[in-house]
């Protein structure tokens, strides 16, 4: 069977999902800022056209803010969230087979679908993703999956293509790797596209007629693969369940300094429950948590301390309770009084399926409870909110929480944040 695979990708994503809901900002400039609104990490077209560039600081364009030229909004990630599961369901109706790539790219399995009018049908995946959440999305086809990350972006970029490029033909493929720069291949990174850059190596069509010796020489089986994939073989299967991630990292950095232990112990408190929950998601538990506490690098009038501590757990957990309790520990160790602390963090690692967990015979821990427990406040946290309930330990509404002076509501997930519709 041949393979084939079709790439959407939602178009300004961050900045689309805030025009669902205030469709007086088409045709405006939007963009969408960081964690404690410090840079600009999504622009509309508009914006782009007004050369703000993507991790521009906010305090540069904070004039046009002002003067209405550009709207600008703080991250509201449980929107984001909310309307990229909408997106992944509703593409799940054009084929059983998709794997999620990021929250707002998605790989199709079109394989039987060759018969088909695949123009007509990538049209019909974009009218009706359109139609049932209201985000616009770029769809590219092609027989591997670098093909359709090629085809995407040019699809996205031309406006002939209007969104939709189907690569097939061997002429258009070879047109479509000609127009598209090294350094804008799937899996290039800067040092890579500097390094073939200076060996003569411009676009993808350079890329494709390397000897594929040289290319494991420089590049490893990583780059092999990818040589092959734009030559169009298929080299890249479809991951439709997601790999178990073998470390996880929560952190942030504060909206406000830090210059307590007890801010500190809530913020690294909410981040391991951040955690546990994530392993809970992926059905598995960890060994070996590590905090780390770091004050502003960029502040000259302030003292710079930064440490981190990691504890063995005596045996592996994914429970709130225990993870917030082992990284208290932790942050026990390395605090230190007399400092400004900007972030702080957590990171899991050791992780083991929840099946394979290796106990302790002198272990005192009601685990059976701890998971009736776990899986009760997943429940009301699922229905009612994130934070709804949580460990004491982690404080309510602390002032290290997240500085999001632009955050628009939560449409979709908060009842209190529903919009109203008046009818005359």
């Amino acid at each position: 069977m041949t393979s084939l695979f079709a790439l959407v990708d939602c178009n300004s994503f961050y900045c689309s999902c805030e025009r669902v809901f205030q469709p007086d900002l088409n045709g405006k400039a939007v963009v969408v800022l960081s964690n404690n609104d410090g840079c600009v990490i999504a622009r509309s077209n508009e914006a782009k056209e007004l050369g703000i560039p993507m991790g521009e600081p906010f305090f540069k364009i904070r004039r046009m803010v002002e003067n209405g030229q550009v709207r600008a909004f703080s991250s509201n990630y449980e929107l984001y969230g909310d309307l990229s599961d909408r997106v992944m369901q509703t593409l799940s109706h054009f084929t059983p087979c998709i794997e999620v790539y990021s929250i707002d790219e998605c790989f199709l399995d079109l394989s039987n679908f060759y018969k088909k009018d695949l123009f007509a049908y990538a049209h019909e995946i974009k009218a009706t993703v359109l139609q049932w959440t209201g985000i616009p999305v770029s769809v590219g086809i092609a027989p591997t999956k670098a093909l359709a990350k090629v085809a995407n972006r040019l699809a996205k970029k031309s406006r002939k293509a209007n969104g939709v490029l189907v690569l097939t033909d061997p002429y258009h493929i070879k047109k479509a790797l000609e127009a598209t720069s090294i350094e804008d291949v799937w899996g290039i990174g800067r040092q890579y596209a500097r390094f073939l850059r200076t060996r003569n190596v411009q676009t993808a069509l350079d890329f494709t007629n390397l000897s594929e010796n040289w290319v494991r020489q420089h590049m490893t089986i990583v780059g092999v693969r990818l040589l092959k994939e734009l030559r169009g073989e298929s080299c890249l299967e479809l991951e439709e369940v997601a790999p178990s991630k073998k470390g996880i990292c929560t952190s942030r950095s504060f909206g406000k300094k830090a210059d307590s232990f007890e801010v500190l112990q809530e913020a690294t408190a909410s981040y391991a429950a951040k955690c546990a929950k994530k392993l809970r998601r992926q059905k598995s538990c960890e060994r070996l948590v590590t905090v780390f506490v770091t004050t502003n690098r960029f502040s000259e009038n302030d003292r710079q301390y930064s440490n981190s501590k990691t504890v063995c757990l005596p045996v592996a957990s994914n429970s709130d309770i225990e993870l917030i309790h082992y990284a208290c520990i932790a942050l026990k160790a390395i605090y230190r009084d007399g400092y400004w602390y900007k972030k702080s963090g957590v990171i899991v690692t050791d992780i083991v399926p929840e099946t394979q967990i290796q106990y302790d015979l002198l272990d005192t821990v009601d685990r059976g409870k701890h998971n009736k427990l776990m899986g009760v406040l997943d429940g009301l946290t699922d229905r009612f909110g994130r934070d709804k309930v949580k460990v004491a330990t982690q404080g309510i509404d602390g002032v290290w929480q997240l500085k999001r002076d632009f955050k628009s509501p939560c449409y979709t997930t908060r009842i209190s944040d529903l919009q109203s519709v008046y009818v005359k």
